[in-house]
């Protein structure tokens, strides 16, 4: 009996090699493709040349409108170019100038010291520079500035002007 049960039947068997021998054993030749395709988008032609005034976009920005004591008024410059590839900006033209009326009080492009006045700005993404006066009339050894209304402008560029108060 245990022979038989661990020899199952044979008629099942010859039912499964018959279906067996009914499927076909060859595989489909045609098999999809899939196509991957790149495309890149040229750089201009004059890439790492002189920045164009047309394709920088230039934001100025302060945390504060009111500085007291020696606090000294910081203003971040940022600019980005929007141009078709690199391009050189030189950041010695970048004059934040602070004035109270007619006045003439500090330039940040007359009392630029060190760093690289040149910089490779790669297309969209902003070159962010912080600017710090240091309450003075001129550079250096200049007058301390009087409490009182002043304005930051970036000259030469379409940004609004920031106005803010030495207290």
């Amino acid at each position: 009996m245990v022979a038989w049960a661990c020899a199952g039947d044979s008629e099942p068997v010859r039912n499964a090699g018959a279906v067996a021998k009914a499927t076909p054993t060859s595989v489909p030749t045609a098999m999809p493709t899939v196509t991957v395709t790149a495309t890149a988008t040229p750089e201009a032609a004059n890439d790492g040349g002189p920045c164009k005034r047309d394709d920088l976009v230039f934001n100025m920005s302060s945390q504060r409108d009111s500085y007291a004591g020696s606090q000294r008024p910081e203003f971040r410059i940022t600019v980005v170019n929007m141009g078709g590839g690199s391009c050189v900006l030189d950041k010695g033209a970048l004059d934040l100038r602070v004035t109270s009326g007619d006045d003439r009080i500090w330039s940040s492009r007359a009392c630029h010291r060190g760093g690289p006045s040149k910089v490779t700005l790669r297309r969209g993404v902003p070159l962010v520079d912080t600017v710090t006066w240091n309450r003075r009339r001129g550079c250096e050894r200049g007058t301390a500035a009087r409490p009182g209304t002043y304005v930051a402008e970036l000259r030469h560029h379409d940004v609004e002007r920031r106005i803010f108060h030495l207290r």
